[in-house]
């Protein structure tokens, strides 16, 4: 065999070769693509089911009423949930005015004015994750021990608010000091070099730009603090009637659908699931907020 014919032979070996590996790449894509496909169905089912069946069982009780009316009495028929509406609204609006500022400010320490990886920043940031994975619960009590047991306050939309900003406290503190980093050194620079102070800079130009993607932690962290229902029970309890006071207790729409769902009278069934497809969508409501917020430029 001349050799000519050898490099011919082994140019052939060499193409065939690699065209038996892109056709095994080729495959192993698909397979793998087919899987993480078929993974994010089985991820949607049951979010489509529970949507499904809570809008199933509330749309038919979505009326003026519902919006308009209090709660009827055990064994009454129609009314509506007013008042957790609005009792809603009002908790977790307290716990946004006390937890977005405390965040927001921590998170600008952390972020411009934090010292080197071995300072006290470091340790915030690990408390502030540990925070995060309390359970709802803890939070309740650690509230009720402080305001609500015999002697103090008692229950009260106040205490709820308060339990609520707890949990809302290291969403809010992680999206913004994430959202500060991400804002360009050379933005700091600049103002600095135009004869800005440190705080002049932070106030006045690093959070202005830092501002779309805060907004999207906060609205996250409402939408979380919306559907909470074991921290209310324990500071917020529960209340028939209307709004009376932030040192009352409120009516919210989650503890609502926790008391009326066990009950077996109809209407309050009813009630249950309409208070549950209005929370479903107040949580759809915030997220698309924070959708449309990340599509804002951050800088």
């Amino acid at each position: 065999m001349t050799a000519h014919s050898e490099a011919s032979a082994h140019s052939f070996d060499a193409k065939s070769l690699k065209a038996n590996r892109s056709s095994s790449r080729n495959l192993f894509n698909i397979v793998m693509t087919g899987l993480a496909g078929l993974c994010i169905l089985l991820a949607l089912i049951p979010l489509v089911l529970v949507l499904f069946y809570v809008f199933a069982n509330g749309f038919n009780r979505l009326d003026l009423d519902l919006f308009t009316q209090l709660p009827p009495p055990p064994g009454g028929t129609g009314g509506g949930i007013a008042n957790a509406i609005g009792g809603t609204v009002i908790v977790v609006a307290i716990s946004t005015i006390i937890s977005v500022p405390i965040g927001v400010l921590c998170a600008i320490w952390l972020s411009e004015f934090g010292g080197d990886d071995t300072s006290i920043d470091e340790y915030v940031r690990f408390g502030v994750n540990i925070l995060a994975g309390v359970p709802s619960i803890i939070a309740g009590v650690f509230i009720y021990g402080i305001m609500v047991r015999p002697g103090r306050p008692g229950y009260s939309a106040l205490a709820g608010g308060v339990a609520l900003a707890v949990l809302m406290l290291p969403t809010i503190i992680r999206t913004a000091d994430e959202a500060l980093k991400i804002v360009p050194q050379e933005i700091r620079w600049a103002a600095l070099g135009v004869g800005a102070s440190k705080y002049q800079t932070v106030l006045k130009v690093v959070l202005p730009a830092a501002i779309p993607a805060i907004l999207t932690g906060v609205t996250l962290a409402i939408a979380r603090a919306a559907g909470e229902t074991a921290p209310l029970i324990f500071t917020a309890l529960f209340s028939p009637f209307r709004f009376n006071g932030i040192t009352q207790p409120i009516a919210t729409l989650a503890v609502l659908v926790y008391n009326f769902a066990t009950l077996p009278f109809k209407a309050q069934q009813e009630l249950a699931w309409a208070a549950s497809l209005i929370l479903v969508l107040m949580v759809l409501l915030t997220s698309i907020i924070a959708r449309f917020a990340t599509r804002q430029k951050t800088y």
